[in-house]
């Protein structure tokens, strides 16, 4: 074993009065990454270039060198979710999502509030599965909490947007707005295959709004999981550079899908179900299992290949629910461990 990367997702932060206006990992007790800092080199890098802010699938492929053109993240999440594609099937990453009403379409929340628990995720896909007609085949897998995958199957094109306007118009975008996936062309099978994504996002809401899983949360006083925003689509497989002697340690869908595509032995294990309301239980759950779980790999593993990556997940949900404490918290743990 020549070395180990291992990637804490959403790491960096900006500083806050919550922590004497330090980030969380100035903050937080680090002795074990301060060891190994003090006794390497530190530095920084660009996975894609200054003042820009890349989605997770972006940073990923930039980091091993390959062109953001080489991928998508709904091909790489489908492949991470065991869906086997064939060429011109169309791939999406897709969030449960609240919206208003359908009229309206203002995004209430895009992950449901994080309450939606395993179970409702996989009944509500399930209906929408079997109730949705559409001309072609296809596929929503509900993966890890509110996230899914969805895939249509023929002869689709990918030169299409996804709903999201945050998305599809860049992450400064401020409108908090569904849209409708359009075509970047005139060519009529990209037409055609955003009219099949909007037609089978309006009956999906239909079926999620009146949904009797979605009627219980209401009287809960819970957000509905009623509507799915998608994006990122992709037809073509995804052609990235081989690192066929790199073992890999990944648990969610893109990562696992990165990692397959890249030639990458990957090790994986089941994301702990979401049973109840306390979705950072789960985060924590998830965290211990990710790390003890990365150390039995890398031991077992060490002289069966050049180097290791190691991604951790957790670190990266904090930041993007304003807990810097929280993410405090789990930069200690993972230094203990």
């Amino acid at each position: 074993m020549k070395g180990v990367l291992v990637i804490l997702d959403g790491l960096g932060d900006l500083p806050c009065s919550q922590l004497g206006d330090k980030t969380p990992l100035e903050a937080a007790e680090t002795p074990n990454l301060n060891f190994l800092a003090a006794r390497g080199e530190m530095g920084y890098m660009y996975p894609v270039k200054p003042a820009f802010v890349p989605e997770s699938d972006q940073a990923i492929v930039s980091i091993f060198g390959n062109a953001l053109t080489s991928s998508t993240r709904g091909q790489l999440e489908a492949i991470g979710a065991d869906i086997k594609l064939t060429r011109g099937d169309l791939a999406l990453r897709a969030n449960f999502a609240t919206i208003d009403n359908f009229k309206d379409k203002n995004i209430i929340d895009r992950r449901v509030g994080r309450t939606l628990t395993t179970g409702e995720a996989l009944a509500l896909a399930k209906d929408i599965n079997n109730k949705i007609k559409l001309p072609c085949k296809f596929l929503l897998k509900p993966t890890v909490q509110h996230r899914a995958v969805l895939v249509f199957r023929g002869g689709f094109s990918d030169n299409i947007s996804g709903n999201d306007l945050v998305y599809s118009q860049g992450r400064a975008h401020s409108l908090e707005k569904v849209g409708y996936s359009k075509a970047f062309d005139e060519d009529e099978n990209s037409q055609y295959s955003a009219n099949v994504l909007n037609e089978f996002l309006e009956k999906a809401y239909e079926i999620l709004d009146k949904h009797s899983i979605n009627e219980q949360r209401r009287k809960k006083g819970l957000m509905p999981a009623n509507f799915l925003l998608v994006r990122d689509a992709g037809i073509e497989s995804p052609k990235l550079k081989n690192y066929n002697k790199w073992i890999s340690v990944a648990y969610l869908p893109l990562e696992k899908g990165f990692s397959k595509q890249s030639g990458m032995k990957t090790f994986s294990f089941e994301y702990p179900r979401l049973k109840d309301l306390d979705v950072y239980k789960n985060l924590y759950e998830a965290l211990a299992e990710a790390c003890k779980f990365s150390i039995r790999v890398l031991w077992k593993n060490r002289k069966r290949a050049d180097y290791f990556y190691i991604h951790i997940k957790e670190t990266d949900i904090p930041g993007h629910d304003n807990k810097p404490l929280e993410k405090k918290a789990m930069i200690e743990y993972i230094d203990r461990t």
